[in-house]
């Protein structure tokens, strides 16, 4: 009676066995990028724990108690590093897996926390958040906007070395936010309608924010179409490039060239694949159209705050803390326009694509 249990629970065991190896050599066949964190990186989480609490157990032994305003400073930059290490280890993978999943968790992590700032200074009078930013740079105290300063003066005077001198730093950072947008958006028609929506947008607020006045041909030749124009146009031809590229991804271990490792090295920093986006099409619904008003709507709101918060704080524009906040909302906006093409669109296996 005993021998067809026995054969039972071995036949079941070897089963499970089975099964247990199809299940690695199927991980073990997939490319070494596209393995979640779950299963391959288990040592280095130990691994980033122990080194992050030695580090931390470190700058405890070797820290000035005196110094009031570094250990404050060593604090805040403690509590960042440990929540991006928990970013990286318990948050959800985004929407993009290059040049890893992880990068996007401490943007993830980077975004909660930019967000938990703002509620905190939300709750703080102007007074506060000054003496904050005082703190943070004492030249700040020294730097006053220069409300007396005229612009949009003379805009009949147009000759070559006068339109040559409005060609500065802001002008290739128009070109590289258009060229970035473009990336983002993938299509021409929205991009040139919140170009436009824009040029309008400062003339409605010219009175508020005086930077704003700008002459005709600066603001419909030099913005609309020279600098927003060749930012948008490189930004869709780059696009249709990697449109058109052919994927054939291969893991580096399979590669025996040491010139064929770099460049797939170097590749790693490149999309898996890319996926042209229409944004409206003939079958679009009206909630479709109405949501991406929205996000249009929405995207000027959030061009306008950068100039408002550095007007009514009063910070140049080169300021470290100006170009920061930029450079952190453009890496969030990154994933957010791809959630939000996921949902208008309705496209399938989002966390593939990039």
């Amino acid at each position: 009676m005993k021998e067809p249990k026995e054969r039972t629970m071995s036949v079941s065991g070897s089963s499970l066995q089975n099964e247990y190896m199809d299940a690695f050599s199927s991980i073990n066949e997939r490319p070494v990028d596209d393995i979640s964190l779950e299963f391959f990186y288990k040592p280095h989480t130990i691994t980033l724990l122990a080194v992050s609490i030695a580090s931390v157990i470190y700058t405890a032994f070797v820290r000035d108690e005196r110094d009031i305003q570094e250990n404050i400073w060593s604090g805040i930059c403690c509590v960042v590093f440990f929540f991006l290490i928990v970013s990286v280890l318990t948050f959800p993978n985004g929407p993009f897996t290059r040049p890893h999943p992880a990068l996007w968790r401490i943007v993830f992590g980077m975004s909660v926390l930019y967000l938990l700032a703002l509620l905190f200074l939300l709750f703080q009078s102007y007074s506060t958040v000054y003496a904050i930013m005082y703190w943070i740079d004492p030249n700040l105290r020294n730097f006053h906007i220069d409300m007396d300063k005229e612009y949009a003066v003379n805009c009949s005077d147009i000759t070559f070395a006068r339109v040559w001198s409005h060609v500065d730093v802001f002008a290739w950072g128009h070109f590289l936010g258009w060229a970035f947008k473009a990336i983002l958006f993938r299509h021409a028609g929205l991009l040139w309608a919140i170009s436009i929506m824009w040029e309008i947008t400062e003339i409605a607020f010219a009175h508020l924010l005086p930077n704003f006045k700008e002459c005709w041909w600066d603001s419909l030749i030099l913005d609309v179409l020279i600098c927003n124009g060749l930012g948008i146009w490189c930004g869709l031809k780059i696009c249709k490039a990697l449109e058109m590229r052919e994927y054939k991804w291969v893991s580096i271990r399979d590669i025996s060239s040491t010139t064929g490792k770099i460049k797939r090295a170097i590749l790693q920093f490149t999309p898996v694949q890319w996926t042209p986006v229409r944004w409206l099409d003939p079958t679009s619904t009206y909630m479709r159209f109405f949501a991406l008003s929205q996000l249009v709507v929405f995207w000027q709101i959030s061009e306008l705050n950068t100039f408002f918060l550095k007007h009514i704080f009063e910070m140049p524009p080169s300021h470290p803390l100006v170009i920061a906040r930029l450079c952190l909302v453009g890496v969030i906006v990154a994933p957010s326009v791809r959630y939000v093409k996921t949902y208008l669109t309705g496209m399938q296996g989002a966390d593939q694509i990039n």
